[in-house]
């Protein structure tokens, strides 16, 4: 089929090219099952010698395999990426055959560079120009997740092994990236058929009120990060916030196009009010929060009085605190909006503003909206376990928060691995799903793969252990990777595949 549409793709077993090391989660009992293997542990630390091997040993295992083979084989529901449209790709460049994606565009859109060097791209450059200076950035990069949950998708996507990739090989690449993403069916083939994602949320950040998708399995997320600034129509500009994108993020155009009133702050709340519906009607299966980039998570519940006095100030006219407190107010009529619609709310928690972003500063907008049900995003990374103590406090009351693991293995698949077994300790299997979270088809396709890693590693290891039976564990894989998507967005049934996996 890939040589009928002239798209190249290596199809290759899982087992042909070498696993990445995981590491051993020592916390669980069963993995040290006998005091010769305690004293080893012990010596390893005390020499500062890490036993990595085990972690690979671990993954030999039949348990392992078999689950891993069945978490492949399940249809996922991936509830966030940022797939923008097709002509509209980070990673395109200029460059000698003119424009399109190659390497360079591949590692740039992924999040190789959060962390890692890389070398940057000359417009219509030669690839042998730049690699004779990109292949030697990698070698301090190598032990990092964010390089290596990229080699799954260059070994089974292109069957290059990157870790040993000669310069031969590293040029053959860039140019069979370049001719995939001449055909948008690339896209499809990679996250539908190689990935096996049915359908994937995509929060359009780039353009939060236009409400449309470009992709038959894309499901519409309304990010409504933009509608907190809006005590006044000058917050819609570039220079005040880093998360603004365009003219669709500015509510105030989005009323005047429809002819509706925003000169009050019951103008705004009613304008609020509109734009949920619209976006409903529009196919939103949820909203989404990237607040934590700019500001604290900690949202009081701020008298209306008090937003009214901040309401048509530009921001030269007002202090931090009063620009807070209206934020902080919208915040909470959005978490209303979100039970008013059933539109869950998926909320950033963890790593971008580091001090500010922990889970627990939510509670109080938690607990005072009971029927707003939470979704906290990135398992709150570095604090797994502060949001695995939130489900565990909420499910003896509210029971409305839920746990996305997005992003989190290709953080740190160490702590993705301890983060499950925790969470699936203190809480309901059906409280947990994940995302890929990235950009590209290859970046889609290897933070698949080791999300499916990770929970087959914790998984085989309650089994071996004794802890769950084969079955049970086959069930809450499927329950992460699909069914508990399902069940929070029932809408998505009508969307399910009726044509033997394709769309």
């Amino acid at each position: 089929m890939l040589q009928r549409t002239g798209l190249t793709c290596d199809r290759q077993k899982e087992g042909d090219f070498p696993d990445r090391q995981a590491p051993v989660d020592f916390e669980k009992g069963g993995i040290v099952k006998s005091r010769r293997l305690c004293s080893l542990l012990i010596w390893s630390f005390l020499l500062g010698v890490t036993p990595w091997g085990w972690g690979q040993a671990r993954r030999q295992t039949a348990t392992y395999r078999q689950l891993k083979a069945y978490l492949d084989s399940v249809p996922a529901i991936d509830t966030h990426d940022h797939l923008q449209p097709f002509d509209q790709l980070p990673g395109y460049v200029q460059t000698e055959w003119g424009r399109g994606m190659n390497l360079f565009g591949v590692l740039h859109s992924a999040y190789y560079p959060w962390i890692n060097p890389l070398t940057g791209w000359e417009p219509g450059e030669t690839f042998d120009k730049w690699w004779a200076e990109a292949r030697h950035s990698f070698d301090d990069a190598r032990a990092t997740n964010l390089y290596q949950y990229l080699l799954p998708a260059f070994q089974d996507l292109y069957g290059v092994d990157f870790n040993h990739i000669t310069d031969a090989q590293a040029r053959g690449l860039d140019r069979r990236i370049f001719e995939n993403y001449k055909d948008q069916r690339w896209l499809s083939e990679v996250i539908t058929k190689r990935a096996n994602i049915e359908l994937m949320f995509i929060d359009p950040y780039w353009a939060r009120l236009d409400f449309r998708t470009d992709y038959p399995f894309a499901v519409l997320v309304f990010n409504v990060t933009s509608l907190v600034w809006g005590f006044h129509s000058s917050e819609y500009q570039p220079r005040y916030h880093p998360m603004y994108f365009g003219v669709f993020d500015d509510p105030y155009l989005f009323a005047s196009q429809r002819g509706l009133p925003a000169n009050s702050l019951d103008d705004y709340l009613a304008l609020l009010d509109h734009i949920f519906a619209e976006a409903k009607a529009h196919g939103a299966v949820c909203l989404k929060s990237t607040l934590a980039y700019e500001r604290t998570l900690q949202f009081e519940n701020v008298p209306r009085e008090r937003a009214a006095r901040v309401f048509g100030r530009p921001r030269s006219d007002l202090n931090p605190e009063e620009v807070k407190a209206f934020e902080d107010f919208i915040m909470w009529r959005l978490a209303e909006l979100s039970a008013k619609y059933d539109l869950p709310f998926q909320i950033h928690t963890g790593v971008a503003r580091l001090r500010d972003s922990n889970p627990m500063l939510l509670l109080d907008l938690i607990e005072g909206n009971p029927h707003t049900k939470f979704i906290l995003f990135h398992g709150g990374f570095p604090w797994v376990d502060e949001t695995g103590a939130i489900v565990f406090s909420e499910m003896g009351g509210a029971k409305n928060v839920w746990i996305d693991s997005v992003f989190l293995p290709i953080q740190s698949s160490t702590m993705a691995e301890r983060a499950y077994h925790e969470w699936l300790d203190v809480m309901p299997s059906d409280r947990i799903m994940w995302g890929s979270d990235d950009r590209t088809a290859e970046g889609i396709y290897g933070a698949t793969e080791f999300t499916r890693r990770c929970l087959a590693g914790v998984l085989a290891e309650k089994v071996d252990n004794g802890d769950i039976s084969d079955e049970v564990a086959r069930g809450i894989g499927k329950q992460i990777v699909r069914d508990n998507a399902l069940k929070l967005f029932p809408q998505l049934k009508a969307r399910l595949r009726t044509d033997g996996g394709k769309h």
